[in-house]
């Protein structure tokens, strides 16, 4: 008589069995939809990381014709850069309304369940990222506080998105899978860090990455991290911090730095979504009203603090955060304060524009700072470091990816464990102040939907009009 099913006379299946080698072979290279699927994605991995470096020239050129500007006449920027800066809010709401703020958000928004394939141009594109290269560009030929390594995400994405039209029907990669790829391909050419775009694929833009796609989406991000090594060098984006050895010395001082950062980033970060998100205030009000009018005072005021600051306060602050970075601390008097203020009004004013170079270099000071208040400023390149990583996880409540970005700037390995912790402190302690910023402005870019399509979030424009 047969056996049944289960019956306790037969043999034991193998769990796992082990693969033809051959057969393996052949059935992988005989599927030729999968290897064209794969060449499609890294060619365009190659082109995102292209944008970033073309990006990250023509930003570089604009930061450098504002340097002369400011040269030729230290009162030039009183009248250019709030004229710039209200003809760029009026262009973003006219023509790119989903190229405002840093970029980062809408990549969040298009990989939400609630934005369909055909919606997500609304958030992300090749258009969006045309648009995106032209006005951040156009925000630091202005002196506009910002920086350029999250529109960067937006850039990548938009251009790696393309790609969906010239895949096989049986790829492994769908809309969101590019989306991931392209916008951790635009912070790992951004700052030469492949692996922090993996982690930040990871931390910020989803929480998993499905198996059968995971390798195709890593080498993605890491090839677009290689392009703009191969355009910039193999160094990193500040320079090299040298630190030798850590003492007992630096506890302390680690400890206030970290502390300090997480709460000066928590407060940062809630001011910048309250100006955003807006309110019943007087001057929410008359944002909503006149955004144009309102983006000129804040670039006047922007150009106020420049001249105040002698050009400390101008451009993403790269300069001065490359300068701590190589061990020269003559900063200028509240020249934290001074930044944190210049990078607020030009977020508020509505031009598009980053926070990441900002938030490095508004740590970076608060580092230097308190080594020079504990009198530890033999150990100040390990203060700088702390806070670098410690006020941008505070800002983005990123740890992993503010510490692997930082991590990659520090020649020596004693600093890792440290920088670790730093960023899980400074996280910690702002999200007792804060939630987390681009997850919030993610989901103020859904109310861009119609209301049909996304109920429960009302479709409003941000106070400026242009969808936060």
């Amino acid at each position: 008589m047969p056996r049944g099913d289960g019956d306790a006379n037969d043999p034991p299946a193998p769990a796992h069995a082990d693969p033809d080698f051959l057969s393996a072979v052949r059935d992988d290279l005989a599927d030729w939809r999968q290897w064209l699927a794969r060449a499609v994605v890294l060619g365009f991995a190659v082109a995102a990381g292209l944008a970033v470096v073309v990006f990250t020239w023509v930003s570089e050129q604009a930061m450098a014709g504002f340097t002369a500007l400011r040269a030729w006449s230290p009162w030039a920027p009183l009248l250019w850069t709030p004229v710039c800066t209200a003809g760029l809010v009026w262009l973003t709401r006219r023509f790119a309304p989903g190229a405002a703020g840093s970029g980062i958000p809408q990549v969040m928004a298009a990989l939400s369940p609630k934005v369909d394939a055909a919606r997500q141009g609304l958030f992300v594109s090749l258009k969006l990222s045309a648009a995106k290269l032209f006005l951040v560009s156009g925000g630091l030929l202005g002196g506009l506080a910002i920086g350029r390594e999250g529109p960067s995400v937006q850039i990548a994405a938009g251009v790696m998105q393309h790609a969906q039209r010239w895949l096989p029907r049986r790829s492994p990669l769908n809309h969101d899978g590019l989306l991931v790829a392209g916008g951790a391909a635009g912070i790992a050419a951004a700052f030469n860090a492949p692996l922090a775009g993996v982690m930040f694929a990871i931390e910020e833009l989803t929480r998993k990455i499905e198996q059968r796609s995971s390798g195709l989406i890593i080498a993605a991000i890491v090839l677009a991290g290689l392009i703009a090594v191969s355009a910039f060098g193999n160094a990193s984006y500040f320079g090299r911090l040298r630190v030798d050895h850590l003492t007992w010395s630096h506890l302390l001082p680690g400890l206030l730095t970290a502390v300090g950062c997480g709460l000066a980033g928590g407060v940062f970060s809630r001011l910048l979504q309250r100006s955003l998100l807006g309110g019943t205030d007087r001057f929410s009000r008359w944002r909503a009203r006149f955004p144009v009018r309102f983006a000129f005072a804040c670039g006047l005021a922007i150009a106020v603090l420049g001249l105040v600051s002698h050009g400390a306060t101008d451009g993403s602050g790269y300069d001065y955060t490359r300068g701590l970075v190589e061990g020269h601390l003559d900063l200028p008097v509240l020249y934290v304060t001074l930044r944190i203020v210049a990078t607020w009004l030009a977020v508020w004013s509505g031009a598009p524009g980053g926070i990441f170079a900002p938030s490095l270099a508004i740590g970076a000071g608060i580092g230097s700072d308190i080594a020079q208040l504990t009198h530890t400023t033999e150990g100040a390149a390990v203060m700088i470091a702390i806070g670098m990583t410690a006020f941008l996880a505070a800002v983005t409540q990123a740890p992993v990816t503010s510490f692997i970005i930082v991590m990659e700037m520090v020649d020596g390995h004693s600093m890792v464990l440290s920088l670790m912790a730093a960023a899980l402190l400074a996280s910690l302690v702002s999200r007792w102040i804060s939630v987390p910023i681009y997850h919030r402005l993610a989901q103020a870019q859904l109310g861009r939907l119609p209301a049909a399509e996304h109920p429960g979030t009302p479709a409003r424009p941000d106070n400026d009009g242009s969808r936060t």
